[in-house]
């Protein structure tokens, strides 16, 4: 068997015998890295930050006084929880969106968290 017929069929073992959020996960931070990006496990507080990475969950925290929307971020090395303060809803910011990050990464409760990050939606293909 040729080599590169062998590397396809052993990928192929491997994409039906591995757990899918492994390979998203591993897929993911592909992309990061081969965009210039940063890596979120390589980043800590008070850094400035790019990242680019999928939205895993996104809710909107409406108490009386304030409206807020956090999202978790994730870019296939570590969780990051982005915060939109005094926003209620933001047009294609939703789970499943990959998205461009910028911001200063800082930490809650012993987790990383960028407040008011700007952001691209990129097409998820």
């Amino acid at each position: 068997m040729a080599p590169a017929a062998a590397g396809y069929f052993r990928k192929l073992t491997r994409k039906l015998t591995e757990d899918v959020d492994q390979l998203d996960a591993e897929e993911m931070a592909e992309s990061s890295e081969a965009s210039g990006a940063s890596r979120a496990c390589d980043c800590s507080r008070g850094d400035e930050v790019t990242m680019l990475g999928r939205l895993r969950s996104v809710e909107a925290c409406s108490k009386a006084a304030n409206a807020n929307i956090e999202a978790e971020f994730f870019d296939g090395t570590d969780p990051v929880t982005l915060v939109w303060i005094g926003r209620r809803k933001i047009p294609g910011i939703e789970p499943g969106r990959t998205v461009l990050i910028r911001g200063r990464v800082g930490e809650r409760d012993g987790r990383k968290i960028v407040y008011n990050p700007y952001y691209e939606l990129r097409d998820d293909s």
